[in-house]
């Protein structure tokens, strides 16, 4: 999948420069190096998995993109081609993670709590952070998901690799094995600890990820920018979640969602709400609070799980000054 901040901020032609100025690559790498572009956008959904965060997922895209062209005169061959990108991409990743805590949700850190203002508090943790779909429907949903994702940051790096390629991407055990420089029994073994792991976390599988319901959706920005709680209320299931990161405070039941929106969160009161598509396979909406100084500022990147015909979980991310031109939203609506 492809993630909007790495479009051609380092394409196959600056890395023709970078292979020119070390001398050149061989004929065969000259051949290999017009392919190489065409993967990006699998090895960032592929280094999004691994890492939890679509900047560190382009940061590694990057760096696996150098090394190659920086390799390609020892490139032997363009039927390998594939693989031999996710080798350094996987190794990219697992280089990464060596020097980072996992990423996570407020879900991941203690139960749910009251929706009061004593219960916000901002610890410091790395969160799990949404990534753009694209435009082409190519992704596989239930492996893109935030509660995946969530999920495998569970799992050691190196079984985070073997679940996401064998399950994820369909490699076989032996191309595996070989990408790892391991026996089939060891990516076996760890593939049958991964799923064991991921079928002890709630991953959500039962949420609704495809054929979204538009009119549903247009119904909830209505009755959001109205702040109308009877339309909403309608809207939102009675087990509904909500989570803010970088609070680690998240609310369970419509009851408790509802009473901090009219409660302590009133102050989201006349808010724009703008579609920006899908972000993790589910709707993604930026939402812009009124300004005192007149006009909308940024509040929260929304991304909503539907199950059925209702919204079961709102993540709230407020990291509104990364996220939001990531999705192409504006810093500032004006009136």
């Amino acid at each position: 999948m492809s993630c909007r901040a790495c479009s051609d901020r380092t394409g196959v032609t600056s890395g023709t420069a970078r292979v020119g100025a070390m001398g050149g690559p061989s004929a065969t790498a000259s051949a290999a190096l017009s392919e190489l572009d065409g993967y990006r956008s699998e090895l960032t959904g592929y280094c999004y998995r691994m890492l939890g965060s679509p900047f560190d997922a382009e940061d590694a895209v990057q760096d696996t993109y150098f090394r190659a062209w920086r390799g390609l005169d020892r490139f032997e061959g363009r039927a390998a081609l594939r693989s031999w990108l996710y080798r350094i991409a996987t190794n990219v990743c697992l280089d990464m993670l060596q020097a980072r805590k996992r990423r996570a949700r407020p879900m991941d850190l203690g139960p749910s709590e009251e929706p009061v203002m004593e219960n916000l508090r901002t610890p410091d943790v790395p969160w799990l952070e949404p990534i753009p779909d694209p435009a082409e429907l190519a992704v596989e949903h239930e492996t893109i998901r935030l509660a995946f994702v969530a999920a495998l940051q569970h799992l050691p790096p190196r079984q985070r690799a073997v679940l996401i390629l064998c399950e994820v991407l369909r490699w076989q055990a032996s191309e595996v094995a070989e990408l790892l420089d391991t026996s089939v029994a060891s990516v076996n073994s760890a593939l049958q600890r991964a799923r064991s792991t991921l079928a002890q976390a709630d991953t959500g599988s039962a949420f609704t990820t495809a054929q979204v319901d538009r009119e549903l959706l247009e119904r909830y920005v209505a009755a959001f920018e109205a702040y109308d709680i009877d339309a909403l209320t309608s809207l939102i299931r009675e087990d509904a979640t909500q989570s803010m990161p970088p609070f680690d405070m998240w609310l369970a039941g419509r009851d408790d969602v509802l009473a901090w929106w009219f409660g302590p969160g009133i102050g989201c009161k006349g808010s724009r709400v703008i579609p920006v598509g899908t972000a993790n396979g589910a709707p993604a909406f930026g939402q812009y609070k009124p300004s005192p100084e007149g006009g909308y500022e940024p509040w929260a990147l929304q991304v909503i799980e539907l199950k059925g015909d209702r919204v079961a979980e709102f993540t709230f991310f407020l990291d509104t000054e990364r996220l939001f031109p990531l999705f192409g939203l504006p810093l500032r609506l004006d009136s």
